[in-house]
């Protein structure tokens, strides 16, 4: 067992304060991952903050009539809240969808985003890997891949981004708030998780000793719909083969608003940009839905043995948009 210290916060200013002081602490919410990531002797830090007191526990609306979600607010508890689920159903799916009940009361907000890959090469100190060693190469490409990455991997990694979360809110539009020793700033959730180019040790553009404070969602115009799906090898407590969160608006027989975005795909959460703008102004029909994934899926690059995915991935963004537009 490799020695650690141990220190309870009592403000996220003293958090991110004990963090600059300390290089390699780490801050400990749930600790669903990082624990599991220390047990695997992946992460060693020498310090562990502990921000789960800290009051960023609370699920809160917005002036504008969208909704403030603390950093520390369990998974369990943003799944059942009344406006997430009125509001934003995909949320809610998204969450009931990741993990075991037992993991989602203790998982929180924050680290949902913060959780690292589950690719067994990373996992296993044994092995080589770039996201743990960078330099040390990347054996998943000729190896155990089949769960793996399709779109926006690189020569130097083909891992996925587990989070079922994530992806419901990259096609909401959500914002994170970091604090660190610059103050505080607003990262798109879209642009907070990295391809892995070449440098896959590093899954978000997360500065040193910034610390997530809360996640923001806009407000939703009247009329819009949202959904969330995924595919596993088995019914529960399996991470997605493929995953899509959609957001849609169709008035007279026409999409006026749509986002998608896929999960178990990429390296992030991919939301489909290409699928977007063709999906726009278009015909609510099943040749649209069709033509608008076809054309975002047109940039995967399977490996191996996961081609299978990008078949999977299309059936499940096509009919997820077709029972979203079919709703009254």
């Amino acid at each position: 067992m490799k020695p650690f210290g141990y220190l309870r916060a009592g403000s996220v200013a003293e958090a991110v304060r004990e963090s600059a002081a300390n290089p390699g602490a780490r801050f400990l919410g749930g600790g669903t991952n990082l624990v599991d990531l220390m047990k695997l002797g992946v992460a060693t830090p020498g310090l562990l903050i502990d921000v789960s007191r800290l009051p960023l526990d609370r699920v809160t609306d917005t002036d504008d009539g969208g909704l403030r979600i603390g950093a520390t607010v369990r998974n369990s508890d943003l799944a059942a809240h009344h406006a997430v689920r009125t509001r934003y159903p995909a949320l809610s799916q998204a969450l009931l969808a990741g993990a075991s009940g037992q993991l989602r009361n203790t998982a929180t907000t924050g680290g949902n985003l913060l959780q690292r890959t589950r690719c067994p090469y990373f996992q296993d100190t044994s092995k080589p890997c770039n996201k743990r060693e960078p330099g040390s190469g990347c054996p998943a490409r000729e190896g155990a891949h089949r769960d793996l990455a399709v779109l926006g991997h690189s020569a130097e990694c083909v891992a996925t981004h587990p989070s079922d979360m994530a992806v419901a809110l990259a096609a909401l539009d959500a914002t994170v708030l970091l604090h660190g020793p610059d103050g505080e700033r607003a990262v798109p959730l879209t642009g907070f998780h990295r391809l892995p180019g070449d440098s896959p040790d590093a899954d978000t553009v997360i500065r040193p000793d910034e610390l997530i404070t809360e996640v923001l969602l806009p407000p939703l115009p009247d009329g819009t719909v949202s959904l969330y799906r995924k595919a596993r090898d088995r019914a529960s407590f399996a991470f997605a083969l493929a995953s899509a969160a959609a957001v849609l608006r169709v008035r007279g027989g026409r999409i006026e608003h749509a986002a998608l975005a896929f999960g178990g795909l990429a390296h992030r959460p991919w939301r489909a940009r290409a699928a977007e703008e063709i999906l726009r102004g278009a015909p609510a029909t099943d040749e649209t839905y069709e033509a608008a994934v076809d054309a975002e899926l047109a940039a995967a690059r399977p490996l191996r043995d996961n081609a299978f995915k990008v078949t999977l991935a299309r059936r499940l963004a096509v009919d997820t948009l077709a029972e979203l537009a079919a709703r009254p």
